[in-house]
């Protein structure tokens, strides 16, 4: 019995890394496919394209796509260490740039409610009308109500990972504030890859879906297989979603599955970073430890209020 256990444990091990190795093979096939043949899955006035794309965009073959473009550019990394600090400043560039000109919608948020609260309540208006040149466009009070959520939303969404850069998220140090620099970084290392990138890849998948549960019909769900998809293809149609809360509200809330997704590529996006940055300063001891990090500073004479915002 003893035997029989064992030999079907290494047996499943080997199954799975077996088909561990087909398909990240495959997804080399998939982006040589992709990239010869890019009518198949962006030609949206083909259904049967349209319906590609949604497919793959949160199928496993897309994560294996994804997870050998990654393999790749770390292997170069590793090699060429200048190239891997290169894609670590790139990431957070992102990051940071996206954030910082979300973080405006806060602002945004603050003038909007004022002029929510000043005209209905004062003016008794029902309507509001924005046309600074001339052209713009009339809603409702309530639509401009129900929108500050959208507003920060982009917040939240958009803003998370470039909190994460500027070390200004929450974070518990029962272990690691003790422990040294090389630990720390393995520690980061560790989390990166087996936390972050994870759930956020899993969160990408159903995301996705639920995302063109909103846009199309029939509705799509992750099990889907390719074939039924392609079936749904003679009868697929758009069918954004605009309802609203109340009666003459906002009316975009699609807006907020796609703020979902951005929100989860920003995540993977700073997961790799993180990981690359942490790979790096493990390597090149704890002088290194913050190089070329791009962190906002209140500037000069400022230095004591510095990570309290």
């Amino acid at each position: 019995m003893e035997e029989q256990a064992s030999t079907s444990f290494f047996g499943a091990v080997f199954d799975g890394l077996l088909a561990l190795v087909v398909n990240l093979g495959l997804g080399f096939w998939h982006i040589i496919q992709a990239v010869t043949h890019p009518g198949a899955w962006l030609d949206w006035s083909n259904k049967e394209s349209l319906l590609r794309f949604v497919y793959f965009g949160g199928s496993k073959e897309f994560l294996f796509v994804f997870l050998d473009i990654i393999i790749v550019i770390s292997l170069v990394g590793f090699f060429y260490r200048p190239f891997m600090w290169g894609l670590v400043r790139g990431l957070e560039k992102i990051t940071n740039t996206v954030g910082r000109v979300a973080a405006w919608a806060g602002l945004l948020m603050v003038l909007q409610q004022i002029m929510v609260v000043f005209l209905q309540s004062i003016f008794r208006l029902g309507e509001i009308t924005i046309a600074p040149f001339g052209a713009g466009f009339t809603q409702s009070v309530g639509w401009f109500s129900e929108s500050l959520k959208f507003e920060n939303a982009l917040v939240v969404a958009l803003c998370v990972s470039y909190a994460f850069v500027q070390g200004s998220h929450v974070r518990v140090d029962l272990v690691y504030a003790g422990v040294s620099h090389r630990a720390k970084r393995l520690i980061d290392m560790f989390g990166s890859l087996f936390f972050m990138l994870p759930v956020a890849f899993l969160t990408w998948m159903y995301a996705w879906f639920f995302l063109w549960r909103h846009l199309i019909t029939p509705k799509v769900s992750a099990s889907d297989k390719l074939e039924l998809m392609l079936r749904k293809a003679r009868i697929v149609k758009w069918n954004v979603e605009t309802v609203s809360f109340s009666a003459n509200g906002f009316n975009g809330y699609f807006l907020f599955k796609i703020l979902m997704l951005c929100f989860i590529g920003l995540v993977i996006l700073q997961a790799l970073a993180f990981f690359y940055r942490s790979y790096l300063e493990f390597l090149e001891g704890e002088e290194s430890a913050g190089k070329y990090l791009d962190r906002d500073t209140l500037g000069a004479g400022e230095e004591a209020y510095e990570g309290t915002h």
